[in-house]
């Protein structure tokens, strides 16, 4: 591998911010130095200027292969992730077959290792009736195991309470969960029909995915970890209310019950569903900007603990449809990490607590190994930023498979200017380097 030297850029770490020298060897931070490093490197990257994150780890994304690439492919969707800074993903197994045997799991991960640009991890799906097979998952090779407590695609919704406090009670390993309560969401949505038929202003949305779906199936889910003493993530937090029930009084490391925010959640709000219409149709729902700024207080106040995207990409087609035809999702990755950036921007969070949210705390709280700080021994996941070089989205800047993004139209005051991944310059002002591909990710568990 070709060594790389990233001279004088300001570090973004644990933190603190501080000027240093970077040297890469085979894959790894060989020297970080705050004096000059004279040694000659097959790359030298001029960092004055730029600043140095972690690479961003997304824990929940849906690149939807296989079975469904007409919207996604982990190629493309691994492409644009790096693009945005994002050096590692971890995927949903909602994808068609639906990953619920170790077979189709590991099926995903031949497909990576030939094709991601990011280094990559995989979701073990859940049913009600494949927990022999759910049993089998290798904590240390696997990033854990997804529940759909709300609506999915196919055979994934787990609505037996039995085999809820089955999986709970058995599980050795982190249990990342959708909560949404579907007979709840159900009620609000025959109410809705019997009022427009097919045709729900999508305004609606938060509505019929009300906060009371959230909260009912996110408490529901805790308490069954607190009663089990269950490692629960639960993902995308979408409520003020759903907030209150995590804990800032312990640190991560001790955590047994952790959260997620989304992007889409700390950025728009419901008045957005008047000019972005169904492109905004999320579950959960993106609801009130009271909400929407509460959820960004638990993240400064450490209730809740990684920022990440649920990218889900669908096609123009499909969200043209009618609310109940319409799919719920949208891409995300190539912008996140500018997104967020942009709250800093708007005095809303640090440079500090972004490399915190969204590389160092996801890597504690999966337990990945020797990724998301910017550390020597470490893997070299690395991104280079101008704060003050705007970005403007377009349809034609982006790499989706699916060809549009809810940022569309935005103008982002960063850019990401060079993105290494495994101590490979895969992408670098606008240019990526595919020769080679990202790596699987391992986790210290025993």
């Amino acid at each position: 591998m070709k060594t790389i030297l990233i001279k004088q850029a300001c570090l973004v770490n644990e933190g603190k911010l501080h000027h240093a020298d970077v040297l890469i060897k085979n894959g790894f931070i060989e020297q970080i130095s705050a004096t000059p490093i004279n040694q000659k490197a097959d790359i030298e990257l001029n960092g004055e200027g730029l600043h140095l994150f972690p690479g961003a780890i997304d824990d929940q994304v849906h690149f939807r292969e296989p079975g469904l690439t007409q919207k996604g492919e982990i190629y493309t969707e691994a492409k644009a992730a790096v693009a945005g800074g994002i050096t590692s993903f971890m995927e949903m197994p909602n994808t068609v077959p639906n990953t619920l045997t170790q077979e189709l799991l590991e099926a995903k991960y031949r497909i990576a290792s030939q094709r991601s640009l990011a280094n990559y991890s995989f979701y073990m799906g859940t049913s009600n009736d494949n927990f022999e097979e759910l049993m089998k998952t290798d904590p240390r090779k696997v990033c854990g195991i997804k529940i759909f407590m709300g609506a999915s695609t196919g055979n994934m919704l787990v609505d037996d309470p039995m085999v809820l406090e089955k999986i709970f009670s058995q599980c050795n390993q982190l249990i990342a969960t959708h909560c949404e309560h579907e007979p709840t969401i159900r009620r609000n949505t025959e109410v809705y029909k019997q009022k427009f038929g097919d045709d729900i202003p999508v305004s609606f949305h938060p509505v019929i995915r009300s906060e009371e779906a959230c909260y009912l199936s996110s408490s529901f889910a805790i308490d069954l970890a607190k009663r089990n003493n269950t490692r629960l993530h639960i993902l995308h937090i979408s409520t003020a209310r759903e907030t209150e029930l995590f804990r800032n009084d312990i640190p991560l490391k001790d955590k047994r019950i952790t959260a997620e925010a989304c992007i889409h959640h700390l950025w728009f709000s419901d008045e957005d569903y008047k000019t972005k219409g169904m492109l905004l149709k999320w579950n959960p729902a993106v609801k009130t900007a009271a909400d929407r700024d509460a959820i960004l207080k638990a993240v400064l106040d450490n209730k809740i603990d990684v920022i990440a995207t649920d990218h889900a990409p669908h096609t123009l087609e499909e969200k043209a449809n009618l609310y109940t035809k319409a799919p719920s999702g949208g891409p995300l990755v190539q912008h996140s990490m500018q997104a967020v950036i942009e709250l800093h921007h708007r005095g809303k969070i640090s440079l500090e607590r972004i490399a915190e949210k969204m590389s160092h705390a996801v890597a504690d709280c999966f337990q990945i190994e020797k990724r998301g700080y910017l550390r020597e021994g470490y893997y070299a996941d690395l991104v280079l930023v101008n704060l003050n070089k705007p970005t403007a989205v377009n349809r034609n800047s982006l790499l989706y498979k699916c060809g549009w993004s809810p940022f569309e139209g935005t103008t982002f005051s960063s850019s990401i200017e060079h993105t290494i991944v495994s101590g490979h310059l895969v992408y670098s002002n606008g240019h990526f380097n595919e020769d080679k591909k990202g790596e699987r990710l391992s986790f210290n568990r025993n």
